[in-house]
């Protein structure tokens, strides 16, 4: 088990540095899934008020060439993950913060779950509920790759379910693949960074990330993008948002 604080303090390490590629599928073009989605990906065993804080951390080391193609560092027991978090779960907790909407700005609340705003389009809102429901889940090594379900999701993986929930991707992506995603630059709701090693997004103006997992336990935050090798990252963004 690799403790939380180290893996933060590898910042990018989590999937990745620029130059040395840990996403698990990027050196592989096969292992996208072709997966056909129902309105909205199906996660594993949703039970409403399971979802705790994430206490544990994951990660990969990139240098062994042997690694297999999906590595889960952390429980080992399935059982001792938390689980998704239901959709009822997530109205109640967003409830309970007592903090209205953003017209145009996504809004944090203290149990960094994120509000969309009033005003954004229909898309924008399904990619923040999708990623509300997996904003706690453990960050596991290839996790969401073969599959939109799963227990735990990698950068790449977590991006591909949020933006598969929406209807803006059809298949799993790497973050290599992330790279050529949509239109160039950056969106007005929603901008994905991704180089070779690592992914992460802007949405409505808050940061979904895995290092950011590894900071706080959720993927949402308010983290600014200051990376040292941001330069490396594609700009890329869903066509019309």
């Amino acid at each position: 088990m690799v403790a939380l604080a180290g893996l933060a303090g590898a910042g990018l390490a989590a999937c990745g540095t620029a130059g040395q590629s840990s996403d698990p599928t990027s050196q592989s073009q096969n292992a996208r899934a072709e997966v056909p989605l129902h309105g909205h990906p199906q996660l594993i065993n949703p039970v409403a008020g399971a979802a705790g804080s994430t206490g544990s951390g994951a990660t990969a080391s990139a240098s062994s060439s042997s690694q297999p193609s999906e590595v889960t560092v952390g429980p080992t027991s399935s059982k001792s993950l938390p689980q998704p978090i239901s959709t009822s779960q997530v109205m109640a907790e967003l409830a309970s913060s007592g903090i209205s909407a953003n017209p145009d700005r996504a809004t944090l609340t203290p149990n960094l779950l994120a509000i969309p705003p009033i005003n954004a389009p229909a898309a924008v809102q399904e990619v923040i509920d999708a990623g509300n429901e997996i904003a706690h889940l453990p960050y596991i090594w290839g996790g969401g790759h073969m599959t939109f379900e799963d227990t735990g999701y990698d950068c790449s993986g977590s991006l591909s379910f949020i933006l598969a929930a929406a209807g803006l991707l059809k298949s799993t992506e790497t973050s290599g693949e992330l790279m050529s995603y949509g239109d160039p630059g950056p969106g007005k709701w929603i901008t994905i960074f991704a180089n070779q090693g690592h992914t992460f997004a802007y949405i409505a103006g808050l940061r979904f990330d895995t290092v950011a997992l590894a900071e706080s336990g959720s993927r949402w935050s308010n983290r600014k993008a200051d990376e040292p090798d941001l330069g490396s990252f594609a700009v890329r963004h869903p066509p019309g948002l």
